[in-house]
């Protein structure tokens, strides 16, 4: 049987796991009891968010050929995932929104893709939607090509449109819309080429991806290159890292079909499968035929751009919430992150309680912190900062962002105000008929800590924003910090309406009443530059004496609610965020006023 090895590519949103479920329910690979929305996307923060965060592959079986296909995150964040799982596939799906045209993370994928020699097949999704413009969106994808600087066979590529949702896809628009999704599966056979490899080759198998199970131990995802591999083989394992080689046993192989995975005998060079029986293997190592080690090329991944200090918990709430809470706890969970999260990197520190985690941008790093919130860890964390670089001359470098934002007219000017003052450039502004403005900005990456919150609030929720790492560029000198102070608490108990009510003439508040909190804990933002100090636990007096306000009436205006990426986002340099399974709390590093108010000074 032959095999093709496919990839779907795209920015975040354009519509990639819902073609594969698609493709999925096209070729019988599911049963309608299996098929959900997004079915691909397994993981509890994948299913909320509607992201995909991992990198996940199945196969299905069309006119006598398998078809194994890799699904990748949109969003830059996780471009350490599309880079490694790339290399598996020989061609890739670029699956752009017949609207949105190309976003920035359609570059970014898109030009790995062609630096490995894929030819794509472009897909424009979203035919169906009001105000798509297929014509137009293939002009931007060929001008995207050309800046890329693809080959001419890369220019020439196939054209296919479609409705994900729908589940149709057609050659020519002319033709009408409708059908089912038989001349995309067609044009992949005619498209795609035979799998490479072969299988009389010495053994060639390099690791992509990590999962675990209970009962089998560490089980490695990735292509055979060359050779073949059986159940009960003695292998040679190179590591990627020092080059060294050890002996193991494969106790078991894995095969991929629809939503499962199954046991398997053999396999040969071509395929991508899963195998067990190597507990300490890891991504980009090498297993090869029993004493003769043949290493593939380390699979290289850019370097984190943003670092966050992640600490042991040592607020006056400690250990209410969570399991696991103690150094060695956080430090273990960490260690067994960086494990299969490639494009991150852990650093000691002289603070035996304090980790520096590097990563590839604020999601990044708090997808890690939500699911060890989720697993019973309690930690703090630290304000986002970049990773400066030197320059061939000695100067001071930053990572550089392409930011490209969708937004209403009436709101442009208050944006671009913003953005200038974090010193960012503006490249192009285009205005639609339909009232919206795009416009694209090169912008240092520690501008846009925090400017997401400010983006939403100020287009009304309306703006559509996004970024992915452009370059190291020259430092473009200080950006001032938040404009406002903070509210802090100066009394431990539970917060009451009535202190909260006088409160609310002072900021906004980020809090309930009923809520315990403690002197140093950060309850809301103050209406000027300076923080305040201010007591809400205080409770109204009773007495014997009537005034005229003693009956007014308590009108307490909503708090303002901050997801996890929202209130990283919103620490200052002298900040932290306790982050426990039922909390998140806003606070200042040094607790006590007194030492506080010294150490500033």
């Amino acid at each position: 049987m032959e095999i093709r090895n496919i990839c779907i590519i795209a920015h975040v949103d354009h519509g990639k796991t819902t073609l594969l479920d698609g493709i999925l329910h096209e070729t019988g690979a599911v049963t309608s009891k299996e098929l959900k929305e997004r079915v691909m996307d397994s993981n509890e923060l994948e299913q909320e968010r509607g992201i995909t965060i991992t990198a996940k592959n199945t196969a299905v079986h069309y006119k006598d050929t398998r078809i194994n296909i890799v699904d990748t995150p949109g969003h830059a964040d996780f471009g350490g995932e599309v880079e490694r799982v790339l290399k598996m596939a020989d061609c890739s799906l670029l699956l752009v929104d017949a609207f949105d045209g190309p976003m920035p993370q359609t570059r970014f994928v898109l030009g790995k893709s062609l630096q490995l020699g894929h030819k794509p097949i472009l897909v424009v999704n979203k035919v169906d939607r009001d105000g798509s413009r297929p014509d137009k969106v293939v002009d931007m994808v060929f001008d995207l090509f050309s800046d890329l600087n693809a080959t001419d066979e890369q220019m020439d590529f196939p054209i296919i449109y479609s409705s994900a949702k729908q589940r149709w896809a057609v050659r020519d628009l002319k033709h009408g819309m409708g059908g089912d999704l038989k001349p995309l599966l067609d044009v992949v056979l005619e498209h795609v080429p035979v799998a490479k490899g072969e299988k009389n080759n010495p053994l060639q198998y390099q690791v992509t991806s990590l999962d675990y199970n209970d009962y089998v131990g560490r089980i490695a995802i990735g292509k055979i290159y060359e050779g073949k591999i059986k159940k009960g083989q003695d292998v040679t394992l190179v590591r990627m890292v020092d080059g060294k080689s050890t002996n193991h046993k494969i106790t078991r192989l894995y095969g991929f079909e629809g939503l499962r995975r199954h046991e398997i005998e053999f396999a040969e060079a071509g395929d991508i499968i899963a195998l067990a029986g190597l507990p300490d293997l890891f991504i980009g190592d090498t297993i090869c035929d029993f004493g003769n080690p043949l290493p593939l090329p380390r699979i290289s991944i850019d370097e984190p751009t943003v670092s966050m200090f992640f600490m042991v918990n040592n607020s006056p709430f400690v250990g209410k919430d969570g399991k696991f809470v103690t150094t060695r706890n956080i430090r273990e969970r960490l260690e067994r992150e960086l494990q299969t999260n490639v494009a991150m990197r852990m650093q000691e520190t002289e603070d035996k309680d304090r980790f520096k985690i590097l990563g590839r941008g604020e999601l990044h790093l708090s997808i890690l912190i939500e699911t060890m919130r989720r697993e019973g860890y309690e930690l703090q964390v630290s304000r986002p900062e970049v990773i400066y670089r030197t320059g061939e001359n000695g100067e001071k470098m930053e990572p550089m962002e392409s930011l490209v934002m969708d937004l209403p007219d009436i709101y442009t000017g208050s944006i671009i105000a913003e953005l200038n003052r974090r010193k960012g450039e503006m490249l192009s502004m285009e205005a639609h008929a339909s009232g919206i403005t795009r416009i694209e900005y090169s912008i240092p990456t520690r501008g846009l800590i925090g400017f997401r919150g400010f983006f939403m609030t100020e287009t009304r929720g309306e703006g559509v924003l996004t970024s992915r790492f452009s370059s190291y560029g020259p430092f473009k000198g200080e950006i001032p910090g938040r404009k406002n102070g903070v509210l802090i608490s100066m009394d431990s108990g539970d917060t009451t309406a009535y202190a909260l009510w006088k409160i609310q003439e002072r900021g906004a508040l980020f809090i309930d009443p009923v809520v315990p909190v403690y002197p140093g804990m950060i309850i809301g933002e103050h209406s000027r530059e300076n923080d305040l100090e201010v007591n809400p636990v205080k409770e109204k007096k009773l007495t014997n004496v009537r005034s005229s306000g003693a009956d007014e009436a308590i009108r307490l205006v909503p708090p303002r609610r901050m997801s996890l990426e929202q209130n990283i986002e919103y620490l200052d340099d002298d900040e932290l965020l306790e982050v426990t399974p039922n909390s998140l709390r806003l606070r200042k590093k040094i607790l006590d006023p007194t030492l506080r108010k010294r150490t500033s000074k």
